[in-house]
């Protein structure tokens, strides 16, 4: 079997694996987001590093919620272990984006130990925010924090979405190569956000809330639909410079 079939195979694998074994999180937590969009809330997103994919991943997106912000870091991660940094992000960006007691953080972090994720988590629970993990609970539990604390980001949040990931998160063996090859984090992690989106929607629609999604730029009327939401949520979304 070739490499790429291989990682095919496992990543389909993975896909409903992630998938059956986050139901439950995922109706929950869809729930309680929902309540907080329904009140005028927002869902901060945060990944360090690689993960700042994911993190933009449900943000102004056509068919996504609009009350979703990145919580950018400027230096792409580079400090991310170092003790103090994610503090003082994340107390940069609701002083910036008017962070509320009600809103939730979605921290997104595959090995959950380094500390600019977990005091993001910590720093949001202080403030009154509910937090979700993205995260490899076998990479984490597998790993020591890099906190002062000595916690790992799971071991903070209010509800914890597992991608699944091995540790180390390359997951195929390739033949006459040391080291493994394929990661899995971002495919598994996308799937779970559109999850968690699709949950919020649903709960949005049976709230009697009309949900406020994006529409295609380029479809007929959707700037001006777009704007107009974006007009609504200006002070509490970073946007684009």
């Amino acid at each position: 079997m070739s490499l790429a079939q291989n990682f095919f195979e496992l990543s389909n694998s993975l896909q409903a694996n992630a998938y059956n074994q986050n139901l439950e999180v995922l109706k929950s937590a869809g729930k309680m987001i929902a309540r907080s969009i329904a009140a005028d809330g927002v869902l901060h997103t945060f990944g360090s590093g690689h993960s700042q994919i994911l993190a933009a991943e449900i943000e102004r997106r056509a068919g996504g919620l609009v009350p979703v912000s990145s919580i950018n870091d400027p230096a792409d991660g580079w400090p991310e272990q170092i003790p103090g940094y994610g503090k003082r992000l994340f107390q940069r960006y609701a002083y910036q984006y008017d962070v509320q007691a009600g809103d939730v953080v979605l921290v997104i972090s595959n090995s959950g130990r380094n500390a600019s994720p977990i005091e993001v988590a910590m720093e949001a629970k202080e403030n009154g925010l509910k937090v979700i993990a993205l995260t490899s609970l076998e990479m984490s539990k597998a790993t020591n924090s890099r906190h002062p604390s000595g916690k790992k980001l799971y071991e903070i949040a209010d509800y914890v979405l597992d991608n699944g990931g091995v540790p180390g998160d390359a997951a195929i063996d390739a033949p006459g190569f040391a080291y493994k090859v394929g990661p899995t984090s971002t495919m598994s992690g996308a799937l779970l956000l559109n999850l968690l989106n699709m949950e919020i929607i649903e709960n949005l629609i049976a709230l009697g809330v009309t949900p406020p999604t994006y529409v295609s730029q380029n479809a007929d009327g959707g700037a001006e639909h777009n704007e107009a939401l974006a007009t609504k949520y200006r002070h509490r979304i970073r946007r684009p410079i």
